[in-house]
């Protein structure tokens, strides 16, 4: 069973979403605790999103240690911005999973 860790950004964005989007994040975090193959690639194969309504939720899957990172959560008109922000990231990311375990 997969680790699932999330980001502070992560954090913010859901606790501003309304309920009904927060329970179906929780039910996909469920999802992916026993598959991480979920979602759709983002240039990598580690690196994914997860279509919910108008929302993108971008994770991020370290095979290795067995852990996803729930990095944001962005609408269709930031997706672009989002997705390059996290690809010029992915070292910062990848050392937040090493503090972590």
């Amino acid at each position: 069973m997969a680790r699932v860790l999330s980001t502070k950004e992560f954090d913010t964005w859901e606790k501003l979403l309304p309920k009904d989007y927060q329970e179906q994040i929780q039910g996909f975090i469920k999802e992916l605790k026993q598959n991480t193959n979920t979602g759709k690639p983002l240039g990598y194969p580690f690196f994914r999103e997860k279509k919910m309504g108008k929302y993108r939720l971008c994770f991020l899957i370290y095979e290795d240690v067995d852990t996803v990172l729930l990095v944001t959560i962005s609408d269709k008109k930031a997706q672009q911005d989002t997705i390059d922000n996290i690809k010029s990231q992915l070292d910062y990311y990848k050392e937040l999973i090493r503090k972590n375990l």
